[in-house]
């Protein structure tokens, strides 16, 4: 392959030929998008009023008379953005140009003809540096900066991302339990952010986000600097998301499950105090692996005698030398195994009684379930950039990281409501940008409608109308 510049500075791709025929590209197709398929995007936020609901969490003192996009369309434009798998502000100075996304954005003129400035015609959507604004103009201040007109109220946008993932948990009907899953992550810093510190663990320097999910859905996104103790921030959001959930499923019994870094006794006491259950994992230490000793040599002898992965629970009560238990006796339920590597015991502590579940079922069935939770908050990270925490200040990170979380909770969306009853119906956001959102299209923009002509050789057409299909009934 080769390539050229053609006399009007436009970029020219010669391929290996047919025979006879060569094989030449250029950008010079007009108007065409890439993304046809995110119109979908814009069904789920307008029928659930995502964006609406997250754009009255932010004051806009701009003088309104001179706007040309507004809060609603500009937070549209960034989670649409990173929907489709564009991380970067950068990346909408070419993309204003795209007359489908300023549809699904919602500009009223998506050729961008009737734009004031000249220098403007034909770019809808706003550019890298007015997005900026939007992330930069986070601490409201007395008298607004020249740059610094547009606010965020944190505790209401955080509390708009709750509803919004329990809003889609509702419609999924009545649960008889509600499993809290709590997790950290790091996030690898390459400059100098505020609040950045080395940790040792992950060898770098990070932030440490802390997530909650209930299912599929993110319920708290938390940026964090590194702290002493990994459950830092926990009982705070528990006293805020729980009185929530026992108001909207007032039925469902609630677990909270983690694992050792956040086996907490103020957690557990909260807890028990709140009648929650909890499931928590648990450091093992010379006291719990002398308890399950005779365990473990019956799980040794197994093995031997299979060569197999073995193991054996069982359960027993248990209480902390040092009184950071305050004396209480708690549930311990044990897994002692056996592989090739030799010994491997683990262990969980729970308030649920003797006669509700057995250890296995407990550890097997409902704890070791909690490995999904890791694949949500991968997702997060790798297909929805919510790990692209670049800027100095660590409150415009946060704010980077909701809006990743909003885009999440979009695909999360279409997951929970397009896609249900498919093949898809437990697909990655990558996958579903991949085969619904990455459509080629002409399109063309009249007087009286966008008409966007698809590629007839998309091979997931029949896919596609049973998304929008079950969006049109979701919503009806």
């Amino acid at each position: 392959m080769s390539q050229t510049v053609t006399n009007h500075n436009q970029l020219s791709f010669n391929f290996p030929g047919l025979r006879k025929k060569e094989i030449v590209a250029d950008f010079s197709g007009g108007i065409i998008t890439s993304d046809a398929g995110g119109m979908l995007l814009r069904q789920v936020d307008c029928g659930l009023d995502m964006t609406g609901k997250v754009a009255a969490a932010f004051t806009d003192k701009r003088d309104q008379g001179f706007v040309e996009h507004s809060v609603d369309n500009m937070l549209r434009q960034i989670t649409y953005g990173i929907c489709l798998g564009y991380e970067d502000l950068n990346d909408h100075d070419i993309l204003r140009r795209d007359p489908a996304l300023a549809a699904m954005v919602g500009h009223n003129d998506p050729a961008g003809k009737e734009r004031r400035r000249k220098r403007d015609i034909g770019k809808a959507l706003a550019s890298s540096h007015t997005l900026g604004r939007l992330e930069l103009g986070v601490r409201e201040v007395e008298k607004p900066s020249r740059y610094q007109k547009i606010f965020c109220d944190f505790n209401k946008l955080e509390k708009v991302l709750t509803d919004l993932s329990l809003d889609l948990l509702e419609r999924e009907g009545e649960p008889e339990r509600i499993i809290i899953d709590i997790d950290s992550t790091d996030d690898p810093l390459h400059g100098r952010q505020e609040g950045g510190r080395f940790h040792a663990y992950y060898d770098c320097s990070c932030y440490t986000p802390l997530y909650f999910f209930i299912n599929d859905h993110l319920i708290v996104a938390e940026l964090r600097t590194i702290s002493p103790d990994a459950a830092h921030g926990v009982i705070p959001h528990l006293e805020r998301i729980v009185p929530i959930l026992k108001k909207r499923f007032p039925k469902a019994e609630i677990l909270l499950r983690g694992d050792s870094g956040f086996c907490r006794n103020e957690i557990m006491d909260w807890c028990e105090e709140n009648e929650i259950y909890y499931l928590l994992g648990m450091a093992k230490n010379n006291r719990l692996n002398a308890t399950i000793s005779s365990e473990m040599a019956v799980a040794k002898g197994m093995y031997m005698a299979s060569e197999e992965p073995s193991r054996v629970f069982t359960e027993f009560y248990y209480t902390t030398k040092n009184g950071s238990w305050n004396g209480k006796r708690r549930r311990i339920i044990a897994k002692a195994e056996y592989l090739e590597k030799g010994a491997n015991p683990r262990f969980v502590v729970t308030n649920y009684p003797d006669d509700r579940y057995e250890a296995r079922e407990l550890y097997e069935d409902i704890y070791c379930a909690r490995g999904e939770m890791e694949n949500r908050i991968k997702e997060q990270q790798l297909c929805l950039f919510a790990d692209r925490t670049s800027s100095h200040y660590m409150r415009v990170n946060q704010l980077r990281l909701w809006f990743a979380s909003i885009a999440y909770i979009m695909m999360d969306a279409i997951r929970t409501l397009g896609l249900k009853g498919t093949k898809m119906s437990r697909s990655l956001c990558s996958t579903i940008r991949l085969k619904l959102f990455k459509i080629g299209a002409i399109v063309r923009v009249s007087v009286r409608r966008v008409y966007l002509a698809m590629s007839s050789a998309y091979p997931y057409q029949l896919l596609y109308d049973r998304v929008h299909q079950n969006l049109i009934e979701a919503f009806t």
